[in-house]
């Protein structure tokens, strides 16, 4: 997250789903799986659907931050084959086991989130709504910027030369 005040927040749902594990170190496991637009008038945790080994939940409200200084990287996420979000669990230790940490459209903020190793992270398809809030954002916000190759200062082979500490001059 920046240290810049955000100039758009976007508040959204996170849905995660619970999931009978086929491993003999894990019972179940947890992932996000979609983003509501908006924040719904349920508690968080509050169960949307059960099927068998598998169930689905209202984890919680978060909030997606957009910055103008990260337009350009908007802008890259929305011209994917797949526009994603990037959203953030971390552990609890008790019921539930997980909290909504973070959501981000950044795609270099999501990865920037999958490096303390801690809790889960992971991509989930960006909504339609959401799509289009963000759009609008770049094309206000966005600012071309042409990438100018620097050119290197030609080496003074004098200036690599070695020198007398007494006189100065060149060996």
């Amino acid at each position: 997250m920046s240290a810049v005040a955000p100039l758009l927040r976007i508040p959204v749902g996170v849905v995660v789903e619970r999931r009978k594990a086929a491993s003999p170190w894990a019972e179940v496991i947890w992932r996000p799986v979609a983003l509501l637009g908006g924040i719904p008038d349920a508690a968080a945790w509050t169960p949307l659907t059960t099927d068998g080994d598998t169930a689905t939940f209202y984890a919680g409200a978060a909030e997606i931050e957009l910055h103008r200084s990260e337009a350009d990287n908007y802008r890259r996420n929305l011209g994917s084959a797949a526009p994603a979000v990037w959203v953030a669990f971390h552990e609890t230790g008790g019921d539930p086991p997980y909290a909504v940490a973070a959501v981000t459209v950044d795609p270099a903020e999501g990865e920037g989130l999958t490096e303390p190793g801690q809790g889960i992270v992971e991509v989930v398809a960006m909504p339609e709504p959401l799509r289009h809030t963000i759009a609008a954002f770049v094309a206000e916000h966005h600012v071309e910027r042409v990438f100018e190759k620097r050119k290197r200062d030609r080496a003074d082979p004098e200036a690599l030369a070695r020198h007398d500490p007494r006189d100065g001059r060149r060996r």
